[in-house]
């Protein structure tokens, strides 16, 4: 029999982690933090100490075989990433390193950068892990199981659906996938095999069946290059460390408009950790529109030093002589540099990722406009959702024809399941059951 049980992801955006059983041999797709339930225990200040802590309150599910810190022997054949968001793949770091990793090349090197960036913890420490990278067109057979993944379109470069042929038919996983982003044909083509393959069943998300925007890459640049040319001062940019379709948003206004883009140590070194890959065309950190905004700190780590060696640099003091020339990529927690750089009249803020949808976030979103009003600081928010829209949603089910649907990564999959309609089989899933395909 081949089995599906769903150990996140249920009820929630994000938490992924997906068994499947064929006979003796057993995969996991995606294996990621849970935000929301990491929220009802720990914040910034209160962070979990052992692995004891998170088994007790269900942030890692009770798996024998699996973790590091459990001596039995290996009981998965490998753990396959549809991408790096850590909703997906923060905690692989648990892994026993016996177990393979398969993931696409861009997702390695990007969880690989991470690290370097935040450093080795009890939650994000891959030293060890072995990472078996693909990409479209490649094959992974595992004992009865046969593992096809093709690329997708998300708000983070590497996203794969995968689809996994078993003895009994054809499993469809969607990962986190969109069809109005700035590559909808590779989307398309993965909806395309999942269709041929004619799956038993689809596991797919319904991350925006509630709050979906209308929009697309195309019309984000559009609007930041107009706003972009009526603004006299600075602008402030807000977007994801590792939304490279929004960068490139933002960097192809800056040349439009006569600006430079100053990205932050972070940015900066994601982009060099990926310039070496040709199918991402990622901009040069040397093209003469970036900047690498050098924050006041009184200690900078290595990588930070050695990005500190370019020279196109540019500290609070540099922005703040030029503001009607650069457009600064920020976020909540370096709004302290505002102090030297004091933003003058005809600046505004750009919030171009996804607006608060927590009680905490939502505090902090209090603080940020306390800064923005005391600045003067009109705030826009342009932005297009790394999510596929209810009826894209809807279309893409269909296209699938699957025998079953199972939602996760979804708040409302009751709505989802009225939305799509009798004609497809929904399946609610329930956390740490098991499911027959």
């Amino acid at each position: 029999m081949v089995s599906l049980t769903f150990y996140g992801g249920v009820g929630e955006i994000g938490g992924n982690k997906i068994l499947i059983e064929s006979g003796e041999d057993r995969i996991l797709l995606d294996f990621g933090m849970s935000f929301a339930l990491r929220r009802k225990f720990y914040y910034t200040f209160l962070c979990p100490k052992t692995e004891k802590s998170l088994l007790e309150f269900g942030l890692l599910p009770r798996l024998k075989g699996v973790y590091r810190f459990d001596r039995s022997e290996p009981s998965l054949n490998g753990v396959f990433l549809s991408h790096s968001h850590l909703d997906h793949a923060g905690y692989v770091s648990f892994l026993k390193r016996e177990i393979p990793i398969f993931c696409g090349e861009t997702t390695a090197t990007i969880l690989k950068a991470l690290m370097e960036l935040r450093g080795r913890d009890l939650e994000f420490d891959l030293e060890g892990l072995e990472f078996k990278t693909f990409r479209t067109g490649k094959k992974i057979r595992l004992g009865s199981l046969e593992i096809e993944p093709i690329h997708v379109d998300h708000s983070v470069p590497g996203a794969y659906g995968l689809i996994v042929h078993t003895e009994e038919g054809s499993v469809v996983y969607t990962g986190d996938f969109r069809l109005h982003g700035s590559r909808p044909e590779m989307t398309e083509e993965f909806l395309r095999k999942a269709g041929e393959a004619d799956p038993q069943a689809v596991i797919v998300e319904g991350t925006n069946v509630v709050g979906a925007e209308m929009s697309s890459e195309a019309e984000v640049s559009a609007k930041l290059e107009k706003l972009v040319q009526k603004t006299s001062g600075l602008v402030l940019a807000d977007f994801a460390v590792g939304d490279l379709d929004r960068l490139r948003s933002f960097h192809g206004v800056a040349e439009k408009t006569g600006r430079q883009l100053a990205v932050t140590l972070k940015q900066a070194h994601l982009l060099r950790r990926l310039g070496g890959d040709p199918h991402l065309k990622v901009p040069c950190l040397e093209d003469g529109c970036l900047l690498v905004f050098k924050r006041s700190k009184k200690r900078y780590a290595p990588w930070e030093q050695a990005l500190m060696e370019l020279d196109n640099v540019v500290d609070p003091a540099g922005v703040a002589a030029n503001q009607g020339k650069i457009i600064l990529s920020t976020s909540f927690y370096s709004l302290g540099e505002l102090l030297e750089i004091n933003p003058k009249a005809g600046s505004c803020y750009v919030l171009s990722s996804s607006e608060p949808v927590t009680e905490e976030g939502e505090i902090e979103f209090d603080r940020l406009v306390n800064w923005l009003d005391h600045y003067g600081l009109p705030q826009y928010h342009i932005h297009v959702s790394g999510h596929a829209l209810p009826h894209q949603l809807k279309e893409a089910v269909e296209a699938m024809g699957a025998k079953k649907v199972f939602p996760i990564h979804c708040e409302h999959p009751k709505l989802f399941r009225r939305f799509l309609g009798t004609k497809v089989n929904v399946k609610l899933v329930e956390k740490n059951r098991v499911y027959s395909i």
